[in-house]
């Protein structure tokens, strides 16, 4: 990256900002901290802000020159998620969590503060045509922050012509950017499956419908699903992570529960796997005279999938920030799931990724408990929002 911008960035605060994120860290809806140091910082820019969406969410917005809310002209929104994991961290450097059993495994704080930094720059010169929504969303780790952020009239109160979001990528070295038209993140769904036999004592299996033996056969019958049912050029995993049944070894129990989840690229896909699982142990159940109950846990989280001009214009923004040999623009995409998805459902816009680097700085693999986010991204992620917030005015805006 280019040190050649008119605005100097305040990386030294920016980044005791993201420390302090990190050593207290907060689960899902439960950011309270986290969004007053937020509002804080917005205050110190005089940026107005509305606080409350999904309970912890704030939204900042920053006015162009010669606009205003009656005036807002076309306005853009990017997207931070705020949240943490409930996982104990095990780094030993001064600014690691100080709450027991909940820690930044993914690198949300290194989000909050890239788009904090954003709004020092743009704050500063507000030579655009527009409106910027700075969005600091709570609840991504399961707790689908984004819809609830959308159903509490996220975009009836911000209005957005599109929106725009980066995550940090463990798997790209840092300084490198990645994105892709089309699906980027897939979809992610749980299920349970409830085997009710009969249970009775261990020595007398005969007399008993044993759903232990059952829930295993129709744990092995899954994994054809993927492997004899997907077309072997589309994504999908279906995991298994957990079977429970029983309470003593000398007791065969009347039940036992599987849960899992599916993760897809494509709905068409998606709704096969949930086909198959209730199929497979439907069938695989009444054949061992037992019953077998599946449980969809909702409409999970939707494939996260990139509209194309708002992808190319994203891809465009990187080669311009990291050059082109450093932005890979078609990425594999990922089986992990993401909550923007539903963002991109209602408006057009485009999900990227900030390479991390997998080393020591970083800690290793997303939601470790030695992750953590890489600083050299604060600088880069913030110039990177700005740049694409005004070239977006520039050029994007007057296509909508």
């Amino acid at each position: 990256m280019q040190d050649n911008h008119k605005i100097a960035l305040n990386v030294k605060r920016l980044t005791e900002f993201r420390h302090d994120l990190h050593m207290y860290p907060e689960l899902k809806f439960k950011e309270y901290r986290t969004s007053e140091k937020i509002a804080e910082f917005l205050t110190a820019l005089d940026i107005p802000f509305q606080r409350g969406l999904a309970t912890t969410g704030i939204v900042g917005t920053i006015y162009g020159l010669n606009r205003s809310a009656d005036n807002p002209g076309p306005a853009i929104g990017i997207r931070a998620d705020i949240d943490a994991l409930p996982m104990e961290e095990v780094n030993d450097f001064e600014y690691v969590s100080k709450h027991k059993g909940c820690m930044h495994a993914c690198g949300h704080d290194g989000h909050t503060a890239m788009l904090l930094g954003a709004a020092e720059l743009l704050s500063a010169d507000r030579n655009f045509d527009g409106t910027v929504h700075l969005i600091f969303q709570p609840g991504e780790e399961g707790g689908a922050g984004a819809r609830v952020m959308m159903n509490e009239g996220l975009f009836e109160k911000f209005p957005c012509q599109a929106v725009f979001a980066l995550h940090n990528w463990p798997d790209l070295p840092q300084g490198e950017m990645g994105i892709k038209s089309g699906p980027i993140m897939a979809s992610g769904i749980t299920f349970d499956i409830i085997v009710q036999g009969k249970g009775g004592h261990a020595a007398l299996p005969h007399s008993t419908i044993d759903p232990v033996p059952i829930a295993c056969f129709i744990v092995t019958q899954l994994q054809s699903l993927v492997s004899r049912r997907i077309n072997p050029l589309d994504a999908a995993v279906l995991t298994v992570g957990k079977i429970e049944a029983g309470s003593s070894p000398n007791i065969i129990p009347a039940e036992a529960r599987i849960s899992g989840t599916c993760r897809t690229l494509t709905d068409e896909t998606q709704l096969l796997l949930l086909e198959g699982i209730k199929r497979i142990s439907r069938y695989v159940a009444e054949a061992h005279d037992a019953q077998a109950e599946v449980i969809i846990h909702g409409e999970g989280y939707p494939n996260t999938t990139n509209h194309p001009e708002q992808a190319n214009f994203m891809a465009s923004v990187m080669c311009e920030m990291v050059g082109e040999d450093k932005a890979n623009t078609n990425v594999l995409p990922a089986m992990t799931a993401e909550d923007f998805g539903f963002m991109l459902k209602e408006v057009p816009g485009a999900y990227g990724w900030i390479g991390n680097g997998n080393s020591n700085i970083s800690g290793g693999e997303l939601h470790s408990t030695t992750y953590d986010f890489n600083d050299q991204n604060l600088q880069l992620g913030a110039y990177f929002w700005e740049k694409l917030a005004r070239q977006w005015f520039l050029t994007e805006a007057k296509k909508s």
